[in-house]
């Protein structure tokens, strides 16, 4: 028993004072993935969050999906979902929870942080005060939390704001800018003609669903009355839920931090007030039994503060895909930018304007230009308007704030500020040292002397020389132009076999193309076309074009639109190549074609997306000559995903017991083996709502063993589903070799790793 007489002073509340080596404020996914990076390199890690779960806009109090560069598959962005723990989160979270689930989703952020002994995990703590070393420097940070009735005060060399608001950037002095600048700013063409400080505001989702019996709803006074008050009102549907609604958007004209709770309230009139619309209005059929399920009790932010950096990112380097020498990630959503009146504006919800392929994000823009001890991370780093309307999206600030999380531990290590990474020449270090955990920086392969497996020799029991896509699936319909996305050799003349059913005599259109950029996936350029007549029913037609490609790249075999024309596809899945379709995604404003208007500062061209599995299988054909694109070799070529070219070891369907084997000149001492394994990173992975046809991913390897050349067993995997397996063995070996027995995921779906990695 406790009993504490009266006391004329003010008590206060228990206080704890934290020491530790990298702050993380914020617990979203970028603060997240910046945690978890910097812990796995052996930083000790303070997570702050101020909330009861992670992953702020993505958790079950939001439950906005998670997504990035896949743009729900709706762009030309191929193989581009971003890598490392963002992609491991994706994957676990595809395993567990393919339904889309938000409530899961917070156990798999949550189990993931909770795993790693240098992450000390504060929830419901939020920060509140920043205390300064110098006009450059945080000592600390102030946080409470109201759960425990505890202070903290958390010191640390160094500190990442990956709050959303940039509650410590803020507090701390650093330069920000809110609003849009005007054109003259940056020649951003995308941008206004004055400056002005308009946002994209803040959105409340709700859920609902069917219930056993019929149940009424009355709603609450505070609901809007008058619907037509909202202009897009006649696109409301009664069964559309969660994210379905994320234009009941309004704060662009408010103070977005300042006056949240009034922006909630606003929100809640109209969510309230468009389910009594959609229950009791009369204008739905079949709605009797329809109850609300679930309402989000805080916003989602858009837009707040943005800080400036040591560069800050425009729509040039958006749109025109700049490359940068201290890129540390890639971006690949629209630049996507809302009405200030949201729900309220006649016009669209929101304009969305794609790149022809991904982009760079340099390092430059996570440092502040006045702070020294402090990251940037999320929605705060340092862009325009115009450029934070890609940049902003989750997916994406999760996989550049893995950047933040290791350039920490490289600054510990060197006893340096985040700035003299860049002043050092360190920057290929810290790339490195991403793309070893899976990051694939664009055109940043692993340095060879990263990796013991690029001094052996490497043979395979069989190579994947892919001659036949086999004839044995359905028919598609040419109701759409279709492509096979192929990894062509430069100066070869190539020859399609292909399959296709006629319901009346026509022609078959076929057409070569290729990107102007040879790692872009827009096939702008046709270097050929063919027309064959096709006699009324099923037949095989071939193909053979005379031009040739300049260099080796990937092109398109299209298979121009005919409603009187199918073409067979095939049941086998291969890594590296892709059917696509010239189609329409209007979650991500896809009509076909891109076409903006003039002075815009955007491009013009085609979409050519891939489907969603189960649908989007590859078009049978035969190929001559043969696609070689799966060398043994690839393994140790410095990339684990398709760029340029397939890039990976595939093995043969026919091979019954594929192997990999690894072979030294003079032994070698090996005690790290890592496995990058096919992910289908062309795969978008939402993280919820959407839900996915496979738990896990079709092409991944599931069963294989690691032996030494002399027979020691080293690793023996069964029922893997992740795409990076490290192996950190309990004791170094010496050893002239390894070989790896691989299993093939299915009968239909050949082995392939993409790079081995030994150290």
């Amino acid at each position: 028993m406790i009993t504490q007489h009266f006391n004329p002073e003010r008590r206060s509340n228990k206080t704890l004072e934290l020491q530790t080596e990298f702050v993380v404020v914020g617990g979203g996914m970028a603060g997240v993935c910046a945690a978890i990076t910097a812990a796995r390199k052996g930083t000790k890690t303070i997570l702050v969050q101020d909330r009861p779960v992670l992953g702020g806009n993505a958790s079950s109090e939001v439950r906005l999906w998670a997504l990035g560069a896949t743009s729900h598959m709706g762009n030309n962005n191929r193989w581009s979902r971003e890598g490392g723990v963002t992609n491991e989160i994706f994957v676990e979270n595809l395993y567990r929870n393919k339904e889309g689930n938000a409530v899961v989703f917070d156990t798999v952020l949550l189990d993931k942080v909770m795993q790693e002994p240098n992450i000390t995990l504060l929830l419901n703590t939020a920060v509140y005060e920043v205390e300064k070393k110098d006009a450059k420097q945080i000592k600390s940070v102030k946080a409470f939390n109201s759960q425990n009735a505890t202070h903290y005060v958390i010191s640390a060399p160094l500190f990442c704001d990956a709050s959303g608001d940039g509650i410590v950037a803020f507090q701390a002095g650093a330069s920000f800018r809110i609003g849009a600048e005007s054109k003259e700013e940056f020649g951003e063409l995308f941008a206004p003609d004055e400056s002005y400080g308009e946002l994209l505001g803040h959105s409340i989702f709700f859920y609902s669903k069917r219930a056993p019996e019929p149940v009424k709803y009355v709603a609450p006074e505070f609901a809007l009355k008058d619907i037509t008050s909202i202009p897009r009102y006649k696109v409301i549907e009664k069964d559309d839920t969660g994210c379905r609604f994320w234009w009941l958007e309004y704060g662009g004209r408010k103070d977005t931090i300042h006056d949240t709770e009034e922006i909630k309230h606003e929100l809640w009139k109209v969510v309230y007030g468009v389910w009594d619309y959609i229950k009791n209005s009369g204008a739905f059929e079949d709605v009797d039994d329809l109850t609300l399920e679930w309402v989000g009790n805080i916003p989602g932010k858009r837009e707040s503060r943005r800080f400036d950096g040591l560069y800050m990112m425009t729509q040039q380097d958006v749109i025109g895909q700049k490359r940068f020498h201290d890129a540390i990630a890639f971006g690949g959503w629209a630049i996507d930018l809302h009405p200030a009146d949201g729900v309220y504006s006649e016009k669209s919800g929101c304009t969305q304007w794609h790149s022809k392929g991904v982009y760079d994000i340099p390092y430059r823009s996570l440092i502040p230009k006045d702070i020294d001890n402090l990251f940037l991370a999320g929605r705060i780093i340092s862009a325009s308007h115009v450029a934070f309307g890609s940049t902003r999206v989750m997916a994406t600030t999760g996989f550049t704030a893995q950047a933040v999380g290791m350039a920490a531990t490289l600054c510990k290590a060197k006893q340096i500020r985040p700035a003299d990474i860049l002043e050092h020449g360190l920057i290929k270090d810290l790339q490195n040292e991403l793309n070893l955990e899976g990051q694939s920086i664009c055109d940043t392969p692993i340095l060879p002397e990263s990796n013991l497996v690029t001094k052996a020799k490497v043979t395979a029991s069989s190579t994947n020389n892919l001659s036949e896509i086999a004839f044995n699936g359905d028919w598609l319909p040419l109701n759409t132009s279709a492509a096979m996305l192929l990894p062509l050799q430069k100066e070869t003349a190539y020859t399609f076999k292909l399959a296709v059913k006629a319901t009346e005599a026509t022609k078959l259109q076929v057409e070569l193309r290729i990107a102007k950029q040879d790692k872009n996936y827009t096939p702008e350029i046709t270097l050929e076309t063919q027309s064959i007549a096709v006699e009324k029913g099923e037949q095989f037609v071939t193909v053979s074009f005379n031009k040739t490609l300049e260099k080796e790249q990937y092109a398109f075999v299209c298979f121009m639109a005919n409603k009187n024309l199918s073409i067979q596809e095939s049941d086998q899945l291969y890594s590296g190549v892709l059917a696509v379709f010239n189609g329409v995604n209007k979650a991500v404003s896809n009509k076909g074609k891109q076409t903006p208007p003039e002075g815009l500062g955007v491009d013009t061209f085609e979409f050519w997306i891939p489907y969603r599995r189960p649908a989007g299988k590859h078009m049978a054909m035969e190929i001559s000559p043969v696609l070689q694109a799966y060398h043994p070799e690839n393994i140790c070529n410095g990339y684990v995903r398709p760029w340029r070219t397939a890039n990976s070891w595939t093995a043969d369907l026919k091979d019954e017991q594929p192997s990999l084997t690894i072979t030294w000149a003079k032994k070698q001492r090996v005690s790290n083996i890592k496995l990058f394994l096919d992910g289908d990173y062309d795969h978008a992975m939402e993280s919820v709502q959407f839900g996915h046809y496979d738990a896990i991913v079709p092409q991944c390897l599931q069963e294989y063993t690691i032996k030494t050349i002399e027979g020691e067993l080293l690793v023996e995997q069964t029922g893997n589903y992740q795409t990076i397996n490290n192996w950190k063995l309990e004791k170094p070996i010496e050893t002239e070799g390894l070989i790896i027995e691989v299993k093939h995921p299915s009968q239909t779906t050949p082995a392939t790793i993409f790079e081995v990695v030994c150290s």
